[in-house]
């Protein structure tokens, strides 16, 4: 069997992904996210985007998710548990004022990266464990290089599997 390649090998580059400052707004974000699908050509794509601090340092992603629990503050809290709100309330007329809110206060820090080294068998890893649709790649665990999405992972684990 071939051995598992590395990250550095499905990775993309950081730039090829959507990104933003953390000062931007939710408004904008949504803009970012939509325009970038429709010049794929794919409704669903891009689920995430990268938010950068003024140097350029990772701070977190926002995903699709993280805007459709932001944009109603009765999500906050929400457990699988808890009982069901009268959902049909939700994204009334308060959700249009949190759209100026910036990315900052929806974002999810970024505490999980892995190295452009490591097989890709840990980058599934991570993203089945940890319930990750995709890392940010750091060089010498400082300098962001990449991203690798989890169509990436699977791919490559599957064409390896299927290669024997």
């Amino acid at each position: 069997m071939d051995p598992m390649p590395k990250v550095s090998d499905i990775m993309e580059d950081i730039f090829e992904f959507p990104h933003l400052p953390y000062w931007f707004t939710l408004r904008q974000a949504i803009d970012i996210i939509k325009a970038t699908g429709e010049a794929a050509g794919i409704n669903d794509f891009p689920r995430a985007i990268l938010v950068f601090d003024e140097k350029y340092n990772l701070l977190g992603t926002l995903d699709i998710r993280d805007i459709l629990r932001g944009l109603d503050a009765r999500f906050k809290g929400l457990t699988p548990e808890a009982p069901m709100p009268d959902a049909a309330s939700f994204y009334g007329e308060d959700s249009v004022g949190i759209l100026d809110h910036p990315v900052s206060e929806f974002m999810q820090p970024a505490e999980l990266f892995i190295g452009p080294d490591d097989p890709v068998s840990l980058a599934a890893y991570y993203m089945v464990v940890r319930s990750r649709a995709y890392l940010p790649v750091l060089e010498e665990k400082r300098k962001l290089v990449g991203i690798v999405k989890m169509m990436s992972v699977f791919n490559a684990v599957t064409d390896r599997l299927f290669a024997e």
